[in-house]
């Protein structure tokens, strides 16, 4: 199991979410403000299994495709998100008893 954290343009992440969500992609968005790339951002953490890890970032590279298709940009970005990919098999859940 690994966990991919992508980074992506807020001018891609609504329609990313709304596309895989479709596709059957479950994900956590984490919306935050600050300087990374220094733009508007959102982050959004998927737990893949190695075996779909190609399908997902094929996923995510068409849905930006789709939004350039659908929308004009107006500058030429040389990326449109920054991914992470984190093992996740020796994780141990942080549980807190209260």
């Amino acid at each position: 199991m690994k966990l991919l954290v992508c980074i992506i343009e807020d001018f891609y992440a609504d329609h990313v979410e709304k596309d895989l969500r479709e596709q059957g992609y479950r994900m956590t968005e984490l919306s935050s403000s600050g300087g990374f790339l220094r733009k508007g951002s959102t982050t959004f953490l998927f737990g893949v299994h190695e075996t779909d890890l190609d399908k997902l970032q094929q996923a995510l590279k068409d849905a930006c495709l789709h939004v350039e298709s659908k929308k004009q940009r107006k500058d030429k970005k040389t990326y449109r998100y920054t991914s992470f990919l984190i093992p996740a098999a020796n994780a141990t859940p942080l549980l807190i008893n209260t």
